[in-house]
């Protein structure tokens, strides 16, 4: 039985929780830490749990008991947070984004090395049966060569959003939309079709004047063989719609799934190619959906890694990965210039004192409340 804790007791929490209440024979949730300790007891009133309670979390990772910790705290914690409990004895799950730099996850990765311990990184959103079947999909080749991808990650946040006193700063919460809303669409992007060889990207704010950071960035990425993707990143999109379209050369296939098919006629133009579309969509049907689903598919997986010397789907580099390609959207934007990846220590963007001192402020923060009266979230469209 792993005995698992949980830093950080915001909205965010309530996933990681449900998930572990969901494998009770496998896990038990033991302690919650928060700043703010009376939040954390609602937390445990709220999910009838009699647990320990910690204003300290070094305190609590000091258990030799513990064996999972859960990172639910704000971005720029995640590093320090996940490489004390590593270092004392502890597997870490640690919330979207992993980090606020790259530097931080490279710190975070050599410590799970160092201690032998699993660092799992969230990106819920690949645990889900259209994702996974548009993977398989993708795997069989028969749509043939990507050679265009679209990511539309649209979200809509009113003003007040960032009245909340982490969000909105470069310093607390890391970045804008790009990072805190649209990584889960680009960790998924770069899971199916790869890391890109340079992006090219603008970033604005045109709606949230109590806040420093973009909210919206679009970003071109290419790959050597010349295939492109647009990624979009919003939270000013009303209906928040969200998409990934993956074309290549004979198909077309989608999430939201639609498949379409083309073959050329004689002179060049298109005529549905009904053969191979109805092909790809019978392929798609017979992928079985999966058991476990979101933050409880994820936890499924990491349970299965502790105990049985499994690979977790998601770990440290997989999250660097995302990232490092958020990174590089950033420096493009702030430069006016493509940007080549892989990112060295070089760059500009590597270090979090970098991104303090070079990222665009487009606004002051100037609202920093503690929490709002109802602590609720929501998970956009698709």
């Amino acid at each position: 039985m792993l005995k698992v804790a949980i830093i950080g007791t915001g909205a965010i929490a309530d996933a990681h929780i449900h998930a572990y209440l969901k494998f009770q024979k496998r896990c038990k949730i033991v302690a919650f830490s928060d700043i703010y300790v009376e939040k954390a007891r609602k937390k445990a009133e709220k999910f009838q749990l009699d647990i320990k309670l910690y204003e300290d979390y070094q305190e609590m990772i000091a258990r030799e008991d513990i064996d999972l910790v859960s990172v639910c705290t704000p971005p720029y914690t995640h590093a320090e947070i996940a490489v004390n409990s590593m270092d004392n004895g502890k597997h870490v799950l640690v919330e979207k984004p992993m980090a606020s730099s790259l530097e931080e996850c490279d710190r975070m990765i050599a410590s799970a090395s160092s201690n032998k311990k699993i660092l799992s990184v969230v990106a819920q959103n690949r645990f889900t049966t259209p994702m996974m079947k548009l993977k398989k999909i993708l795997e069989t080749e028969l749509m043939g060569p990507v050679v265009h991808t679209q990511v539309d990650s649209y979200w809509w946040r009113g003003h007040s959003y960032y009245d909340l006193w982490w969000r909105g700063t470069w310093e607390k919460e890391g970045g804008g939309c790009t990072l805190n809303h649209a990584v889960h669409h680009i960790d998924i992007f770069q899971w199916m079709n790869g890391m890109p060889d340079e992006v090219t990207s603008v970033i604005s704010n045109t709606s949230h004047d109590n806040a420093e950071v973009e909210d919206i960035s679009i970003a071109i990425a290419k790959y050597k063989n010349g295939s492109l993707a647009q990624i979009t990143s919003s939270v000013v999109h009303h209906g928040e719609e969200q998409q990934l379209i993956f074309q290549g050369k004979n198909a077309r296939v989608s999430a939201p799934w639609k498949v379409v098919a083309s073959r050329s006629k004689e002179n060049g133009f298109p005529v549905p190619d009904y053969d191979l579309s109805n092909q790809i969509d019978e392929t798609y049907k017979e992928i079985p959906d999966l058991e476990f689903e979101g933050h409880s598919g994820q936890i499924d997986n990491l349970l299965n890694a502790i105990n049985n010397g499994t690979e977790v789907l998601v770990d440290g580099e997989q999250g660097r990965n995302t990232l490092e390609l958020i990174t590089a959207i950033y420096e493009s934007a702030t430069l006016g210039k493509t940007i080549s990846l892989p990112l060295s220590a070089n760059s500009m963007f590597y270090t979090r004192n970098g991104i303090l001192d070079n990222a665009p402020k487009f606004y002051e923060k100037k609202t920093a409340i503690e929490g709002f009266a109802k602590n609720e979230i929501t998970s956009g469209g698709n």
